[in-house]
């Protein structure tokens, strides 16, 4: 298992303090990053958290999942590596028009 937490659902007004005093009640915390916008730095509702210990994480796990901050319910679960290109699908298309998704034609050439 990995160190590495996912909290989402977060407070938009919860600082990477907060969330560091947090889950610092459940063990040993080495880093943690809530996620902004870059244009308006603003919390994007969630962040990572990475534990010093896997047994720190899994008991951070157990006790911060559907824990209630703010009125909000935490989804907290083992962060999934990142995926090349940022895993966005932009209606299932890979390239101009392939008709990957409910937009664009079955053609594989781009449709100028």
């Amino acid at each position: 298992m990995g160190r590495r937490l996912y909290v989402g659902n977060l407070p938009y007004k919860t600082t990477d303090e907060d969330l560091r005093a947090l889950f610092g009640q459940a063990g040993a915390v080495d880093n943690v990053m809530v996620m902004r916008d870059t244009v308006t730095g603003r919390a994007r509702g969630f962040g990572f958290v990475e534990m010093v210990t896997d047994e720190d994480a899994q008991k951070a796990i157990a006790q911060f999942h559907q824990y209630a901050l703010e009125g909000r319910a935490l989804v907290v679960n083992e962060a999934r590596p990142k995926t090349p290109g940022g895993g966005r699908s932009f209606g299932g298309r890979s390239d101009y028009g392939d008709g990957g998704g409910e937009y664009g034609s079955s053609r594989r050439e781009p449709r100028w």
